[in-house]
């Protein structure tokens, strides 16, 4: 379906939680944050239905998203759900790949095709600082069962401060040449500020072409990560929600007063 910018929007990211089981620097607050109330958050039936409406208006691309979409109870359910979709044609998640190793085998199994692993550096004590306390040990493990399993490709997203050249990235980029990974590295963002770039080696972040939607783990569909707008799907209906995001998906992104990174969804 056209925007009045002539993008076609085919592509909606899923929040399923704003729960995470790492603490990163640049996505959470210290002093933590007001979770979402457990009966506000979206059934995994209620997602499909909503997941079916896009289909229908021509979506085809679909990302699973948390905050970290692997803390929640039964997500492997809600792969298999959004596979059986007729139309769904390219589904994938976003993780920390913290938990990878117990689910990566069965989340193939069960119909995911890829996957995006978040990895900022790759020595230990760098790991543990940015993550407020993650054990790097589990995310490489992780990763290794994700691409082991066949979740084709597996793409890394680097954070970088302004540059590939930062040495976090750099052994980053030769930890995935070794292991046949592809990377991708993302200008941290800000977005009370507005600030974000062209993602290096992905498309994110590019407004001209921008084809995504996103919902939130409690029902709003967002036309824009840097915007306030947002639809929800239980006051208005999920297709006149779609098509209201789409009507009013902005030229491009500006600022975002209201929402954070991690309960939005990556």
């Amino acid at each position: 379906m056209l925007d009045h910018y002539n993008r076609d929007i085919n592509y909606l990211r899923i929040s399923v939680t704003d729960r995470c089981n790492l603490r990163c620097r640049y996505c959470m607050p210290e002093e933590g944050v007001k979770l979402l109330n457990h009966n506000d958050i979206l059934s995994y039936e209620e997602i499909t239905v909503i997941a079916r409406a896009a289909v229908n208006l021509g979506f085809h691309k679909f990302r699973i998203t948390g905050g970290e979409p692997l803390v929640r109870k039964g997500v492997v359910d809600l792969v298999r759900m959004l596979s059986a979709i007729p139309g769904v044609e390219d589904l994938s998640m976003t993780s920390n790949g913290t938990l990878l190793s117990e689910y990566a085998t069965t989340l193939k199994k069960e119909g995911l095709q890829r996957i995006n692993i978040s990895l900022d550096t790759v020595d230990p004590d760098r790991y543990a600082f940015l993550t407020r306390g993650g054990d790097l040990k589990n995310a490489l493990e992780g990763i290794i069962a994700a691409r082991d399993a066949g979740l084709d490709p597996v793409k890394i997203n680097c954070v970088i401060k302004t540059s590939s050249d930062e040495p976090d990235a750099q052994a980053v980029t030769e930890y995935c040449k070794r292991n046949g990974l592809a990377v991708r590295f993302i200008q941290q963002m800000s977005l009370g500020l507005g600030k974000f770039a062209i993602v290096d080696g992905g498309s994110g972040g590019d407004c001209t072409h921008c084809n995504r939607l996103r919902l939130t783990a409690n029902g709003i569909i967002k036309p824009c990560l840097f915007n306030n707008a947002g639809y929800d799907v239980r006051t208005l209906g999920v297709e006149e929600a779609l098509k209201q995001a789409i009507r009013f998906k902005p030229e491009s992104g500006s600022v975002n007063t209201l929402g954070s990174f991690y309960n939005i969804g990556g």
